[in-house]
């Protein structure tokens, strides 16, 4: 899990922005499908809000100047 976050500090801010927008637009369709009855997507919804978490994460210390 290390290596995931370090690939996602590596990008640069606008690139984060971006991914923020496309994880916000997937769990949208996923608890869209869950609402539907599809119990699979379960597991995608945890690992999207998670990886949306990181990159909140990463944005806040750039803005606070902790991360660079």
């Amino acid at each position: 899990m290390k290596h995931k976050l370090d690939a996602m500090r590596e990008l640069s801010s606008e690139e984060l922005i971006k991914r923020l927008g496309e994880i916000k637009e997937s769990l949208f369709r996923l608890n869209f499908k869950k609402a539907l009855g599809d119990t699979d997507t379960v597991k995608n919804i945890r690992r999207e809000k998670k990886d949306l978490a990181r990159i909140k994460t990463i944005l806040r210390g750039r803005t606070l100047g902790i991360d660079k």
